[in-house]
């Protein structure tokens, strides 16, 4: 492909002009090379200078250029790469004025096939920076289509809006008509939103069950919940053969009384540090005989009550199953679970896949080729399956997270936020909302749960409240969105074809109408409001 945006500020980003405005580092070799097709890329190899272990020790490198950043700018990186030989993890640095390396992105970059690698960085101040690619296998790295544009603060935030608007509300007309089937004009119509369509919720602990300002606080602002713990193996079997659910039944049926959505968290853990102590040294018969009988017990009891299942969590990461089952253990166990409940998404629940580009265990690329692994599956492609992300940050890397978005969004499954948090520190509130809004205004991001469970002796990270449930800075922020996500017109009139246009957030709405044909009694009637929502008619019966 082209490089995106005409490659921004980068120079000969397709290496048309040979390897002008590129550089090459001490102990490697670069050049030009072209394909049958007549496309050119980069070729940098590593020179014999090097033997033996340092050889095998020193990354491998692309070519480099020099670049000039700005102050408070979004830079939007992407680029295309191969390598000579196998598969090899492949990471893009922008050096900043500071000289500070940042992991812009990588891919799982591999031989006889370009793999594009989207990602970004964030420059606080103006200065000389470069742009290069590495790797730590001993490969050659070609580069093809690079591209660094930047974005001002204001643009990304007002693309951002703009998406935000267009993924989240739909402007209807409603058409109020009378017994007659005459437009009612002048007509007073009352909008009141009940619900709101996006899901944004967070985590909760079984302390809601006992505490009644806990429970106030919670339901009064959240659609959807993940339960922190309590529907863990390890919270509903510590004691082989002994299973207890009566924590997590009772903090489902309190969700259930306020309409409030479970996602099912979760069937398996793939973390050995998670397995319970009874688990770890069972034999081969017996692990699958207790695995069997988790899934068919927690995946019966919720089917038909939970939205989601965290099937194999952190499964990039972790492969204790794997290890003691073989490499198909995570697609056999995704097909049972759907074979139980044919409602619930299941979802592939990950974290660093947003937070850490560095990381290369869950990098886009990988995420992707797992979840084709489980949908490919023999069996498995009826699954209802869906992309988790649990989006644990420190500093989030704004442009970074927008291009992992756009990648995951490829594979046209249902995409959660599913943990969202920030570590403490003085930009808490403020790296918070930057990532809240970012999902938000991310077509493709269809809910969005926190991980801020509240605790008595304190919070994973992050807490919304005091132990009196009066918020901290970071709940004020929480419901300072939750409002400006609903912000909609609450009152208008009919025109003389008795009908208004009504921008509105997606959700499910109370329209109350008045008019003088009426007499003091008004009409109620409900409306739902979503991504296809054009126009509504509202028939009067007198």
């Amino acid at each position: 492909m082209k490089p995106l945006y005409n490659g921004g500020i980068i120079q000969n980003g397709e290496f048309n002009s040979g390897l002008m405005g590129w550089s090459t580092r001490r102990d490697f070799k670069a050049g030009v090379s072209s394909s049958p097709s007549g496309n050119k890329f980069a070729v940098v190899q590593r020179v014999a200078s090097l033997s033996g272990a340092d050889a095998a020790a020193a990354p491998s490198h692309s070519v480099y250029q020099k670049i000039r950043l700005q102050t408070d700018t979004h830079y939007s990186l992407s680029a295309w790469l191969q390598v000579s030989a196998g598969t090899a993890h492949v990471k893009a640095f922008v050096v900043s004025p500071s000289g500070e390396r940042v992991v812009a992105g990588s891919v799982s970059a591999q031989s006889g096939c370009w793999s594009m690698l989207k990602g970004g960085m964030t420059s606080y101040s103006s200065g000389h920076g470069e742009i290069f690619f590495e790797s730590d296998a001993p490969v050659d790295i070609l580069v093809d289509s690079v591209s660094l544009q930047p974005f001002t603060f204001d643009e990304w935030d007002a693309h951002r809006l703009r998406s935000a608007d267009k993924a989240r509300r739909s402007t209807v007309r409603v058409v109020a008509r009378g017994n007659d089937g005459a437009p009612m004009a002048n007509a007073t119509v009352i909008i009141e939103l009940l619900r709101a369509g996006f899901p944004f919720g967070n985590t909760l602990t079984k302390e809601i069950l006992d505490l009644p300002a806990y429970e106030k606080w919670f339901t009064s602002r959240f659609t959807v919940a993940t339960f922190e713990n309590e529907m863990k193996w390890y919270s509903t079997e510590w004691t082989q053969n002994n299973e207890d659910y009566r924590v997590a039944d009772a903090m489902l049926k309190l969700a259930q009384k306020y309409n409030i959505k479970i996602r099912g968290h979760n069937v398996f853990w793939n973390d050995q540090n998670s397995q319970m102590r009874w688990v770890r040294p069972l034999n081969l018969n017996q692990l699958k005989a207790a695995m069997q009988k988790r899934l068919k017990s927690v995946v019966t009891r919720y089917a038909g009550k939970v939205i989601h299942w965290d099937v194999v969590n952190e499964n990039l990461h972790f492969n204790y199953f794997e290890s003691k089952l073989g490499p198909n253990a995570s697609p056999q166990i995704y097909q049972q679970v759907g074979q139980i409940d044919h409602n619930a998404i299941l979802f592939m629940n990950e974290f660093n896949t947003l937070e850490q580009p560095g990381d290369p265990n869950p990098v886009p690329s990988k995420y992707i080729a797992k979840m084709k692994l489980i949908r490919g599956y023999p069996g498995n492609g009826g699954l209802k399956l869906g992309v988790g992300l649990e989006s644990h940050f420190s500093t989030p890397n704004i442009p970074y997270m927008r291009s992992a978005l756009d990648t995951l969004a490829q594979l046209n499954l249902p995409m959660w936020l599913t943990e969202v948090d920030v570590v403490k520190g003085p930009n808490q509130v403020k790296y918070l909302e930057q990532v809240l809004r970012e999902g938000y205004g991310h077509s493709s991001v269809n809910g969005m749960i926190m991980w801020a469970a509240w605790h008595a002796k304190g919070c994973y990270v992050m807490c919304l409240t005091d132990n009196n449930f009066k918020n901290l800075p970071v709940g004020n922020l929480v419901d300072k969105l939750i409002a400006e996500w609903k912000t909609h017109k609450t009152a208008a009139m009919t025109d003389a074809d008795g009908s208004i246009m009504l921008d509105l957030p997606h959700g499910e709405y109370n329209l109350t109408v008045s008019h003088p044909s009426l007499g003091t009694k008004a009409s109620i009637h409900a409306m739902t409001v979503g991504a296809s929502s054009s126009e509504h008619q509202i028939n009067i019966k007198g």
